[in-house]
């Protein structure tokens, strides 16, 4: 995930993490409500990278589970890649993370050092798209039916810009997305936490995470978003959750009109049926 700046690895607070914790969990609970991203008997693999977003994400679903809210199986899948986000958490840190929970790991391996030198194309596109083929690739081996992504708020407003400026489309983040005919679920709980509530959380948690953990994720269209919304932000400070709050107003017009189509489109099936020849 892209991140705000994290210089240096703090020592743990625990009585302020499991205030920030309990904070962040509302934001959870209120996108798992409205968009029933978790069910009884899911087997979820939460998407860990080792940046601050995914390990939030997955202590975060942890914490719900122990509160049985839900009885789904949780799982923890790692991708390690030779393009290296050297400002990641460990292997070995996210395995000991994972054990002190009972969380099982699984890691797999993509190589794309070799393509992303080559490619014509944007890198951070390339090296997603490999990753994200690895990941179902990952979760269909292990039999879930849910990915969990460590996409927050300031993600789903960068992402609405982006569409707009670079695709000349109005779209953004999905908090729960099917596909392939409805077998695999992704899913993002954190669609309506801020960035700056995880970072506040990972500081009094002590995360081992400095820093930008992609290394283009400096230059990249989504950091050059990123700072336009910064800038803009000095003088608005909720320009980030009006985009999203917009975003989520036009696509909730879109599903209306969709429904009533397809209503129109039966209603006529109907009447034809009944129709005298």
């Amino acid at each position: 995930m892209r991140s705000e700046s994290i210089q240096h690895h703090l020592s743990p607070d625990p009585e302020r993490a499991e205030k920030r914790a309990h904070y962040l969990l509302r934001s959870v609970n209120k996108a798992v409500r409205l968009y029933h991203l978790l069910a009884d008997d899911d087997r979820i693999m939460v998407a860990v990278s080792g940046g601050k977003d995914s390990l939030t994400l997955l202590d975060l679903l942890w914490r719900r589970l122990q509160a049985g809210r839900e009885t789904f199986t949780l799982l923890a899948g790692h991708v390690r890649s030779d393009y290296h986000c050297g400002r990641a958490a460990s292997p070995e840190w996210i395995r000991a993370y994972c054990a002190a929970r009972d969380i099982p790991l699984v890691t797999d391996e993509m190589r794309v050092a070799d393509e992303l030198v080559t490619t014509t194309k944007s890198r951070c596109h390339r090296c997603a798209w490999n990753r994200r083929k690895t990941l179902f690739l990952l979760a269909d081996r292990l039999g879930c039916n849910k990915i969990a992504l460590g996409h927050h708020a300031d993600d789903a407003a960068e992402t609405a810009l982006m569409n707009l400026f670079y695709n000349a489309r109005i779209g953004g983040l999905e908090p729960r997305l099917e596909l392939f005919d409805g077998r695999l679920t992704i899913i993002r709980p954190l669609y309506f936490t801020e960035e700056r509530d995880i970072v506040a959380y990972v500081r009094a948690a002590g995360y081992p995470i400095q820093g930008e953990p992609c290394p283009d994720g400096l230059t990249s269209r989504r950091a050059l978003v990123k700072r336009l919304l910064r800038e803009v932000g000095r003088e608005h400070p909720h320009v980030r959750r009006n985009i999203h709050a917009a975003l989520d107003r036009y696509q909730a017009e879109v599903r209306t009109v969709a429904d009533a189509n397809h209503h129109r489109v039966e209603s006529l099936h109907d009447h034809k049926e009944g129709s005298c020849a």
